[in-house]
């Protein structure tokens, strides 16, 4: 850890790589609502973010990534649900930009530190 990061930030970047990570999950769900026998996959966001947490040393997220139950199965063996999909994307982004903005506060707050001490 250098003198720029501490727990928060640490905190920050593993909530940001989880986000990334739904998404490209999320994402794949969307490109695979038509193939034939195609399962909804996600993760559990907050038990993966107490995890990440339990473990906070710099190592890279590497979720657990379960298959979705409960979701209507067309004859085709897919269970994709656009409208859930779309949600979740909507979910992830506002996530991503609630991230984003908490790491801009933690650089400014870093930015002030720097700038009084001249």
């Amino acid at each position: 850890m250098n003198w720029l990061e501490d727990a928060g930030m640490e905190r920050l970047e593993h909530y940001l790589d989880l986000v990334a990570f739904r998404h490209e999950l999320i994402s794949s769900n969307l490109a695979n609502v038509d193939t034939p026998g195609y399962r909804t996959q996600d993760i559990d966001f907050e038990s993966e973010m107490q995890r990440a947490e339990l473990g906070l040393d710099g190592a890279p997220v590497s979720p657990y990534v379960h298959e979705v139950k409960g979701l209507i199965e067309r004859p085709d063996g897919n269970n994709v649900s656009l409208e859930r999909e779309t949600m979740a994307l909507a979910q992830v982004q506002l996530q991503y930009r609630t991230g984003v903005e908490l790491l801009r506060d933690e650089i400014h707050t870093i930015q002030a530190a720097i700038n009084e001490g001249k």
